[in-house]
């Protein structure tokens, strides 16, 4: 696969990068030694390896949901607020 000029601008987009040409120009190159390199991968013999999806062997831990009692209870939190209204805490407006 060859990297083009467009490439390397559509990369700069993305990334929110304003290049210079000599910069443009090394990483045209270094894209192209990256690509070449992992290219060498296609030659590797991989019939009959299976594909590897997790290499730890790892699991959900569930627990149950269990409803705990609090120590504090509605009216005494509201208590605490300097504004409430229909029983819930009155924030400054954000935006």
């Amino acid at each position: 696969m060859e990297v083009t000029e467009k490439d390397i601008n559509h990369l700069a987009k993305l990334s929110n990068l304003s290049l210079e040409l000599a910069e443009k120009t090394v990483l045209k190159r270094d894209i192209a030694n990256i690509l070449k390199y992992i290219s060498k991968l296609d030659e590797l013999d991989t019939s009959g390896v299976e594909p590897t999806y997790q290499v730890f062997e790892m699991e959900n831990i569930w627990r149950s949901d269990d409803i705990k009692s609090q120590d504090a209870d509605r009216e005494a939190l509201l208590s605490l607020t300097k504004e409430e209204r229909d029983h819930q805490i009155k924030v400054p407006k954000v935006l």
